[in-house]
């Protein structure tokens, strides 16, 4: 690369970097100088790209935060409430948890295994996954829109107040909401062909008394290697939650006959 090419180059990621700033200055709220901090260049500048398109017009607080992604309540340029998942690149925690969802899924078999490469697969796993979700009939967020570790979803609650999670707030009629669920379980298993593999009461919120299921990142292909084995503890996580509830829950392995069967 010439000299001449080299100092353009710099230039223009100076100008872009500029126009993040000052794209962000407009739309200014408490949370975006916080980002600026947590945040690499290049996902300020993807952030910058959903700004520029539209499909973010505001950034506001935190909603949740963990140890692999901050998820941030938006806006869009109609109004509607977005929820903005931002993944971070740098968790050496986060890409030691992914590897049993990754190894045997053919949707990583030629994705370089540095921790940029892996999260921004996952970020269109999850994309993929609530998009074969919801074509399946399982209530989960929109998906929007994805683009290297920044997901963009349906916010599930009301002004900026995302829904409770089962854990704090268990459901009304907990025997509707315990064969709903299991019915999204075999829906996934057959309609999606994916297992969820980390459902529990912590990744299901209770939204206009339904269950809506969320955090389907690591949800697997049925014919995963470990999927019978991940299927097989969300059930059990059904079972030990609502026989707590005093629901006549069926066992897990008459559970398990039915969803791989395709039973009522």
């Amino acid at each position: 690369m010439s000299f001449r090419r080299k100092v353009d180059k710099k230039l223009l990621r100076k100008e872009k970097m500029y126009e993040i700033k000052r794209l962000m200055r407009e739309k200014r709220s408490e949370e975006l100088e916080v980002l600026e901090e947590v945040f690499d260049r290049s996902t300020l500048m993807t952030i910058y790209d959903f700004l520029n398109k539209g499909t973010i017009d505001e950034i506001h607080g935190v909603v949740k935060a963990g140890k692999e992604a901050r998820i941030y309540w938006g806006r869009d340029s109609d109004g509607e409430e977005l929820a903005i998942k931002i993944y971070l690149t740098i968790s050496s925690e986060f890409k030691k948890g992914m590897l049993p969802y990754i190894d045997g899924d053919p949707r990583f078999a030629h994705v370089r295994r540095n921790s940029r490469s892996l999260v921004y697969a996952w970020a269109r796993k999850e994309f993929k996954n609530l998009r074969c979700a919801r074509e399946a009939g399982v209530k989960v967020p929109k998906p929007i829109a994805v683009s290297k570790n920044v997901l963009i979803m349906e916010f599930i609650g009301k002004n900026g107040v995302g829904a409770p999670v089962m854990k704090e707030v268990p459901p009304q009629s907990p025997e509707r909401v315990y064969r709903r669920l299991l019915a999204y379980v075999k829906k996934m298993y057959h309609k999606a062909e994916l297992v969820h593999a980390d459902l529990s009461e912590y990744n299901v919120m209770m939204w206009k008394n339904k269950p809506v299921l969320f955090d389907v990142s690591q949800a697997v292909s049925r014919k995963h290697p470990m999927a019978h084995q991940f299927l097989r503890r969300d059930l059990e996580n059904l079972y030990r939650y609502f026989k707590k509830l005093d629901v006549d829950v069926l066992s897990v392995d008459e559970m398990y006959r039915r969803v791989v069967n395709g039973k009522r």
